[in-house]
């Protein structure tokens, strides 16, 4: 019968690169899409450049119970506060699923409510999602049912910052997360913001100190920490469409020198196939993870102050890549499968 997926909005930038690379997944040999935007269309006609990798009619909301049926996987990309639904119904009626929205990150409620200002659709349901972020959470992520998967920014910065928490290393209240996004991370929905002539030639911080995924960083950093963590982040929006580049600053809690730190780094992400450690004086550039499933980590040391440069392609590793990474691990695939590409460049 072979491995089938659905994807439920599956015409947003996550879900069409969803689709780009599950079309080349060994294990998957069928696949559905559902789309408000688009039903009764075929997707190689919304994105042409999956014509002849893609045939697949999109299916109407209304068909979801279908999806379902038809699906071993589901991966909802819809957004948060829409997604809640469809994630019941999918455990419903028995079947695993992967929530590319906010409304399974976060265990409580109430922090969800108080951040994205509304009611949660399926509270009883926080406890068993589990946080999709391999690398930190793999064990628990194999025996889901229900996966969250990580927010972008929380996935570049929780990466560099999970060495320092881990082994204690920097004081926990001093941390700030300096972060650029390229305009896909907005979404495909139009936005004044994201216009060609806002964004270009043009950057901008924005949501300072009120962005949602700060609470996401912050209580996933003190869980990492065994401790209450202090989170300063600010997010800008930069003129590219791909890649997030994240700057995290901690002080030393110790007296501690650049090549001991690289190697506690190195240590740490031993064996993980996605997350490289760049050399001294080498710091990443988001050209280097473009279209990969890739995180890399440089790293120095000034004085007391530790400064970790973070990047990954946010529509990859920070959405579908990451995403698809979950499902291997969900059922026993090879956690590379579908995903061991190399950049594009330039």
């Amino acid at each position: 019968m072979g491995f089938k997926v659905g994807v439920v909005g599956a015409t947003g930038y996550v879900g069409e690169e969803l689709f780009r690379i599950l079309c080349r997944h060994p294990e998957v040999t069928a696949m559905a899409a559902v789309s408000r935007d688009f039903p009764g269309s075929s997707l190689d006609r919304v994105f042409p450049h999956l014509r002849g990798y893609v045939d697949l009619e999109i299916m109407e909301l209304e068909e979801i119970p279908a999806l379902i049926e038809f699906s071993d996987l589901v991966f909802v990309a819809l957004p948060h506060g829409l997604s809640a639904p469809v994630v019941q119904e999918v455990l419903g009626k028995g079947k695993r699923v992967i929530d590319l929205a906010a409304d399974f990150r976060l265990p409580e409620a109430s922090l969800y409510e108080a951040w994205y200002q509304m009611p949660h659709g399926a509270p009883e349901l926080l406890r068993e999602a589990v946080y999709g972020l391999p690398e930190l959470f793999r064990s628990a992520v194999c025996a889901a049912r229900l996966v969250a998967n990580p927010g972008c920014y929380p996935t570049s910065a929780l990466l560099a910052l999970a060495p320092l928490m881990k082994h204690g290393l920097v004081d926990q209240e001093s941390l700030i997360v300096d972060a650029k996004s390229g305009v896909s991370g907005a979404g495909r929905t139009l936005a004044l913001g994201s216009h060609f002539s806002e964004c270009n030639e043009n950057v901008r911080a924005y949501a300072v100190a009120t962005h949602r995924h700060t609470s996401e960083i912050t209580y996933y950093a003190s869980v990492l920490a065994g401790g209450k963590a202090d989170v300063t982040f600010t997010p800008h929006l930069i003129p590219m469409t791909r890649g997030i580049l994240s700057t995290v600053y901690a002080n030393l809690l110790r007296p501690c020198d650049a090549s001991s730190l690289r190697q506690v780094f190195r240590e740490f992400y031993a064996g993980e196939p996605f997350v490289q450690i760049t050399e001294e004086g080498e710091w990443p550039e988001t050209k280097w993870v473009q279209g990969t499933n890739r995180c890399y980590l440089g790293l120095t040391i000034k004085g007391r102050c530790v400064i970790v440069v973070s990047v990954i392609d946010n529509l990859v590793k920070g959405a579908a890549g990451q995403a698809v990474q979950n499902m291997n691990l969900m059922f026993g695939f090879p956690e590379t499968a579908g995903l061991a590409v190399p950049g594009l460049y330039p």
